[in-house]
């Protein structure tokens, strides 16, 4: 049990592991409790409740998954919500504080290929756990939580009609709906085969072009990121569009597997992460809603974004990348919106928690009401600024975790002077390094704290400079 125990880790978001191997029914049936315990010793003064919301995507027997946790944690004297269907993890997060419970347990492995599951650990207020509370989980686990005498009680719960209609309700639903209705808009979204599925035309009706909609636990023999390359049959789809109809205006919404992360394509087929619709979505809000707060960017964010909210006279707040990082800021300050370079942008009039249909609402919004194609938004954003850049990121694989010591160890005692034939101006340590060069251009090594892969990120003034920089980075490392 101890063995057991010591191997499972909390990540940057929850608890993950290849299915059989790491993550078993037996590992889950010992977290599980745990997990549920430490959430009512956190917070049971504050809402004074012992239920407990469990959900789950669509991965590879997530609903049985979802069971095991389910009955382990009615076992130990917990009242659970137990989901009846797959649905984002956002709407757990918010079940969970609209029902007042203790905080959800979600099965998922998010962006993670199909050989992994995991489990999420959300808390009353909306948001994921503080790594206070993980590291809490983490320590209970070589003690364990006996059975109680009664057990708790374990009800179903459908999670999509509430949080639905708390996002229709955050935006102008109709003047989206009518712009697709009438061919103004045209709308596709690939939900990666997971738990956004029929989120859009739940919100908007059935004219919204769904791909990749079945369920696929293999995902296609990739993996559910809302990268470019995963997307062809998006990018497919859209050029063929608008080569018959080139008279409205076209997007593409792209959602990872659990949807609490999201990109996009304009109509020109260009892929744009969220280090390109974080500055559209502060331009829209405030602009045009009238929103006002603080705006929280990770370390690995575009520079872009303080310089758009600079315009708009917001502050901006830096965090180290993970987005229990930006959710502990909403708890704690006036935020507008909380967004990572990876896709998970968070608002402050909702809950403390990245959510991507809402995203997807926004930038909707953003796009009717400005008429504007993305693409065409961003170029008006960068002209206003007075800043281009392009960015692009690389996770390298490292033979093994020694060697992922060994370069720590190089960066600490040798620190870089120069990248890439350009100077070393300035290193921020927030998480990992960041380096600032000589040409207004960044490039940032960062280590994932629990597997061997060296995570690289560059924003340059052009996208060939931006390679150029990685393919340094990568020679330097190998």
């Amino acid at each position: 049990m101890a063995v057991v125990a010591n191997s499972i880790k909390f990540g940057t978001d929850g608890w993950r592991g290849v299915i059989g191997d790491e993550f078993t029914f037996e590992r889950l049936a010992l977290v599980a409790p745990v997990a549920a315990k430490v959430l009512y010793n956190t917070y049971y003064s504050t809402v004074g409740s012992q239920t407990i919301i469990v959900g789950y995507d669509r991965r590879f027997m997530a609903e049985d998954f979802a069971r095991a946790v389910a009955d382990a944690v009615t076992a130990v004297g917990f009242d659970v919500l137990l989901s009846e269907t797959y649905a984002p993890t956002p709407a757990f997060s918010w079940a969970a504080k609209q029902l007042n419970a203790l905080g959800a347990l979600v099965i998922t492995a998010s962006h993670n290929p199909g050989a992994y599951l995991g489990l999420k650990v959300k808390g009353y207020f909306g948001g994921s756990v503080s790594p206070e509370v993980t590291k809490e989980i983490e320590a209970l686990l070589l003690e364990g939580v006996p059975p109680a005498a009664t057990p708790g009680k374990q009800e179903k719960f459908d999670p999509w009609p509430s949080y639905t209609q708390a996002l229709e309700g955050k935006v102008d639903i109709a003047k989206i709906r009518e712009a697709i209705a009438s061919g103004k808009l045209t709308l596709f979204a690939d939900v990666m085969h997971g738990a956004a599925a029929s989120g859009l035309a739940r919100l908007l009706g059935n004219q919204v072009k769904e791909i990749n909609s079945d369920r696929d636990p293999l995902f296609g023999g990739g993996a559910p990121e809302p990268l470019p390359k995963y997307l062809s049959k998006l990018f497919e789809a859209i050029k063929t569009h608008r080569k018959t109809d080139k008279s409205g205006l076209t997007v593409g919404l792209v959602f990872d597997g659990d949807c609490d992360r999201i990109a996009a394509v304009d109509g020109e087929a260009n892929f744009l992460s969220s280090q390109v619709l974080i500055p559209i979505l502060i331009d829209h809000l405030t602009l045009r809603r009238g929103f006002s707060g603080e705006i929280v960017k990770t370390v690995s964010g575009s520079d872009l974004i303080p310089l758009v909210a600079a315009l708009h006279n917001l502050s901006v707040f830096e965090t180290a990348v993970g987005y229990k990082y930006i959710a502990d800021r909403m708890l704690v300050a006036k935020v507008l919106l909380g967004g990572e370079e990876s896709g998970g942008i968070g608002y402050g009039s909702h809950i403390p928690e990245r959510d991507a249909l809402l995203s997807a609402l926004y930038v909707l919004e953003a796009i009717v009401e400005s008429g504007l194609d993305l693409g065409e938004y961003y170029r008006h954003l960068q002209k206003h600024t007075g800043f281009t850049s392009a960015y692009d990121r690389i996770d390298l694989p490292l033979a093994s975790m020694e060697v992922r010591s060994r370069l720590l160890q190089q960066l600490q005692s040798e620190p870089l002077t120069e990248i890439a034939g350009l100077a070393v101006i300035d290193c921020q340590t927030i998480d990992g390094y960041k380096y600032r060069l000589a040409d207004k251009s960044w490039l940032m090594i960062r280590f994932s704290g629990t597997e061997p892969v060296l995570r690289l990120y560059c924003e340059a003034p052009t996208i060939e400079q931006v390679h150029q920089t990685l393919a340094w980075a990568k020679q330097w490392a190998e």
